[in-house]
């Protein structure tokens, strides 16, 4: 099975940009904190650098690449019920057609005291324009997150719609609530304020240099709780799933 050409371009990016992989190593860590003891499954995984921090997951993607231990798709996971214990996702959930259906299987999947925990873009006051007019993804928030019927992108891996996070753990909250009671949106911060930004994503620029990046991501952590509901270009998030579902 041959890797996807996106994928192949993605990772030489990856290796080419010091300033990205040391950003995205300080949220790595932080999802590998905001999981609890047991088997953990990272969705989504084409990257390749959760695994990085967590040596033990079960890595997966829908599109094929030789470092993954599972080709697989999120909203159809092959994995028995309350098998496991986390379920991470980088910059995932924006890009499937039906999170809803996603969500389904996680509370199938995951045990009682199970996390599904994911970082995605923050739709603020400050990184709307950034997302909206500099960003080649799409972020459309007139839509319902959480739709049974129409599918949110195209089954397209890359396809995606970057307004869908911030609407499920925000405007939608209650709906999600409602629709999966035995799931609790537990923890949703805001975070990388400048780092994100300044160093291009993967575009090859970057405005941080190196030297920078460790300062600047140690100041942000510090004003996060003040600033990030403006200005954070991420959100870091935490679903449970509630022992009593057992």
């Amino acid at each position: 099975m041959a890797l996807d050409e996106r994928i192949a371009t993605q990772a030489q990016q990856w290796r080419s940009k010091p300033v990205l992989r040391k950003i995205y190593a300080d949220l790595y860590r932080r999802m590998a904190a905001a999981c609890v003891p047991g088997r953990t499954l990272e969705v989504g995984g084409g990257s390749g650098g959760f695994k990085e921090f967590a040596p033990d997951c079960i890595s997966s993607d829908l599109l094929f690449a030789p470092w993954l231990d599972v080709v697989a798709d999120a909203q159809s996971l092959p994995f028995a019920r309350a098998s496991l214990a986390n379920i991470v996702l980088f910059d995932v959930l924006h890009h499937l057609p039906f999170p809803r259906r996603f969500l389904a299987e996680a509370a199938r999947v995951l045990r009682p005291g199970g996390r599904i925990v994911f970082v995605e873009p923050a739709i603020t006051p400050l990184s709307w324009p950034f997302y909206r007019f500099l960003h080649h993804e799409p972020v459309r928030l007139g839509v319902d997150p959480l739709s049974a019927d129409e599918p949110l992108s195209s089954p397209d891996a890359f396809d995606s719609n970057q307004a869908v996070p911030t609407l499920l753990t925000g405007r939608c909250r209650a709906a999600l609530a409602q629709l999966f009671p035995e799931l609790e949106l537990s923890s949703v911060r805001q975070v990388s304020l400048l780092a994100y930004p300044l160093s291009g994503g993967f575009k090859p620029w970057s405005l941080l240099p190196h030297a920078a990046v460790d300062g600047l991501l140690a100041f942000e952590r510090r004003v996060e709780p003040l600033l990030g509901a403006f200005m954070g270009f991420r959100l870091l998030a935490v679903i449970e799933k509630k022992a009593a579902a057992a």
